[in-house]
């Protein structure tokens, strides 16, 4: 019976999050403890790329770290982000977030509905001569990048953060007690064997937040038991639900 669950990712601010419904509702314990930590690029390391914000009409977010990145450095860095700039973003959480630094109007942010990139280009496309801008993480993929070129879209990647570790502390391995573990990155996964290298997953249940964590989930020779996003769940708090909610039924 799953009772206790970590979830790799900072606790949430909002005490409306369904995160907290969730542990109510199905009685479970939910421990929030992040195994890595982002860090933005500093202005002085941006530059470096040679990426001018102000040379693209658009700009993609797949994640809240992306836009927070975009517009600290924007800030940083002095540049006025015009007001006709277009935002599409794999989810529609994303977008809503935008509003922590801009006025939300429904013409210049669009949204996917699957929290995957595919869901997003067919909007991207009736919108083709946008020049594109896709902030990334350090440790990225070029699989969007091959999408944004077959599908002939002006775009261009940029690195805008990084992951650092975020160890667990001695007593947190020797207290390491949970039923299931919630992923949402190949750095998070990563991340348990560097901290727990003799880690045996055992009984424990292991979910994953898009492709790239799943893959990683197998490649360290874990077994996953759920992913998400998918056409049903685009989130991962209504993937785990679903997924504890029969689990509990099955008992």
């Amino acid at each position: 019976m799953i009772k206790k669950i970590l979830v790799s990712q900072p606790k949430p601010s909002s005490e409306k999050s369904p995160y907290y419904d969730i542990a109510t509702d199905l009685g479970v314990e939910l421990v929030f403890r992040p195994f890595f930590k982002v860090e933005g690029l500093s202005a002085k390391e941006f530059r470096q790329q040679k990426v001018n914000l102000l040379d693209y009409t658009a700009v993609v977010f797949t994640s809240r770290h992306a836009v927070d990145n975009y517009f600290n450095l924007a800030k940083e860095m002095r540049i006025t982000i015009p007001e006709d700039m277009k935002y599409f973003c794999v989810i529609e959480t994303i977008a809503l977030y935008i509003q922590k630094y801009v006025q939300y109007r429904k013409r210049k942010v669009f949204f996917g509905n699957t929290g995957k990139i595919d869901s997003l280009i067919p909007t991207m496309v009736k919108h083709k001569t946008e020049k594109y801008l896709v902030p990334q993480s350090s440790v990225h993929t070029d699989s969007l990048t091959k999408l944004l070129d077959t599908n002939k879209l002006k775009h261009k990647e940029c690195v805008m953060y990084r992951t650092v570790s975020n160890g667990l502390t001695d007593e947190e391995v020797k207290n390491f007690d949970y039923d299931m573990l919630v992923f949402f990155s190949p750095t998070g996964v990563k991340a348990l064997k560097e901290n727990i290298p003799d880690f045996k997953q055992g009984d424990i249940k292991i979910a994953a937040f898009g492709p790239a964590t799943a893959k990683e989930v197998e490649a360290q020779g874990l077994k996953l038991d759920l992913q998400a996003p998918s056409q049903e769940y685009p989130s991962m708090t209504g993937a785990l639900r679903a997924f504890l909610e029969k689990q509990k039924k099955n008992k």
